[in-house]
């Protein structure tokens, strides 16, 4: 690729990125998940933004989180709850909330959505907030995706395939604002979650995650991509960095061997030989590839 070239796809992903960011109400385009009703449960979906929150959802949602997430973070949830109230109101934050409706019909609760007033409890006059979605429209590895920050239940809701619904929907806004995966980020401890996603959602451990690269972390990072260049670059299932790290060195022992930015290019220099092991820009089928850059 010429250097015209990557300059005009990093346009090109910033514009859709762009793009996506300035629509309005991403949920509007889905009008057929406003609503989603069970035996035992009946709730209504609204769309919000961070930097437009109301003090009482405010308090819901740093409420809710606690609940949810202390256990998970032990002793690191005092500083970690202080990013989350950064990340909470920030002018990029996608919100979709859900309310539980009682005793109306849900098609009404959602047209009465925007007129509605909240209490720090999650109780107003749309109906009693039960969970929420924070998401975000931004770019990984040059590649543009939806990255969910959190996907938060009550528990008295979880259980009934409301957060898989929601799951669903974001995989359908993000492919129809032209984002190519969903990522989100999971705590190795909340094994709930790890299982939801992966077992459940079919979510792949990314190479972008710490454990994919040989580090020492508390989290995984996981992704579902849409198409083959976002395969290629966020999920690179073929070979884990521990593997490639043991078989290139046995290989090129006498090497001198450094990595560059998340692993992406591997060099490994002799005398006058360059050669690169590029990953996942660039492989075979199944096979990794090294390649002779220089002689």
């Amino acid at each position: 690729m010429t250097r015209k070239e990557i300059l005009e796809k990093k346009r090109k992903v910033q514009e859709i990125t762009k793009a996506a960011v300035s629509k309005k109400d991403p949920l509007s385009s889905f009008p057929s998940f406003h609503h989603y009703n069970t035996k035992d449960l009946s709730v209504y979906l609204d769309s919000g933004r961070g930097d437009n929150l109301s003090s009482s959802v405010k308090q819901y949602i740093q409420n809710l989180l606690k609940v949810n997430m202390e256990p998970a973070y032990g002793t690191e949830w005092p500083e970690e709850e202080k990013v989350k109230r950064r990340q909470m109101v920030s002018s990029e934050a996608r919100y979709i909330f859900v309310y539980e409706t009682v005793n109306a019909d849900a098609n009404i609760m959602f047209k009465l959505s925007k007129k509605g007033r909240s209490n720090a409890d999650g109780t107003d006059d749309k109906g009693h907030l039960v969970a929420f979605v924070h998401y975000r429209f931004t770019i990984e590895e040059e590649i543009p995706v939806l990255y969910v920050y959190e996907l938060q239940l009550e528990h008295r809701v979880q259980g009934k395939g409301l957060g898989k619904f929601l799951m669903l929907l974001i995989e359908l806004i993000a492919q129809k604002s032209k984002m190519s995966a969903v990522v989100l980020t999971v705590q190795k401890a909340n094994m709930t979650a790890m299982n939801f996603y992966r077992n459940k959602l079919r979510y792949l451990i990314s190479i972008m995650s710490p454990s994919q690269m040989g580090l020492q972390s508390n989290y995984e990072i996981l992704c579902k991509s849409f198409n083959y260049e976002a395969k290629a670059v966020l999920e690179m299932k073929f070979l884990k960095w521990n593997k490639l790290q043991s078989m290139l060195w046995s290989r090129f022992q006498f090497c001198n061997f450094f990595s560059v930015q998340r692993s992406k290019i591997l060099f490994f220099s002799l005398g006058d030989v360059v050669l690169s092991y590029v990953w996942p820009l660039v492989h075979f089928h199944e096979m990794h590839s090294v390649i002779l850059l220089d002689r």
